[in-house]
């Protein structure tokens, strides 16, 4: 089995990647739902921040790195679990977007990996008109995840500063490249 990582910050295009591979018919996962899912039901969570309502949980780990790293510390292993999970089906290729790849020290698990990457300006813009975000709250989630080095540590980077249809020619040639 083939494994391929997806990785990005947020409104980097990550989801578009994921959707235009899936629409090629190849398997993706999204570790940003299965972490949605563990959230749901971790007791750990509740105990340790009182909710796990999502906006809740967002507004208090994105004020207050501390608790950003205490979140991922229960959510991470947990997370793993399911992408080893993923791993035991019998595909040829797989695809799993893992947004926090290189934190959690997850890359060691895949063969490949894509890195997507959008200008800040462009990705805050994103967050404005997609979540609705003031410029503050878009920064202040751009600002809590670190980029260093993403780029040297991926297979294949994507640059997704421009069309819908660059950025399907740069998915086609690197699913050429993997498959050849």
């Amino acid at each position: 089995m083939l494994k391929i990582a997806i990785v990005g910050n947020i409104a980097s295009g990550k989801s578009t990647v994921e959707n235009f591979i899936k629409a090629k018919g190849y398997k993706v996962y999204d570790t940003d739902k299965i972490a949605h899912k563990i959230l749901t039901l971790n007791k750990n969570v509740i105990d340790e921040f009182g909710t796990n309502e999502r906006a809740k949980l967002a507004k208090i780990v994105f004020s207050e790195p501390e608790k950003l790293k205490k979140l991922e510390e229960i959510i991470h292993p947990l997370v793993k679990k399911e992408i080893l999970s993923i791993f035991e089906n019998n595909f040829n290729i797989v695809f799993i977007s893992v947004p926090q790849l290189f934190e959690a020290g997850f890359e060691s698990l895949f063969d490949k990996i894509i890195y997507v990457t959008a200008e800040k300006n462009i990705r805050k813009n994103r967050l404005i008109k997609r979540n609705n975000y003031t410029e503050e709250e878009a920064l202040k989630r751009i600002e809590a995840q670190n980029e260093d080095n993403k780029k040297e540590k991926a297979d294949f980077v994507i640059e997704n500063n421009s069309t819908i249809l660059e950025l399907e020619n740069s998915i086609d040639y690197i699913l050429k490249e993997i498959l050849s």
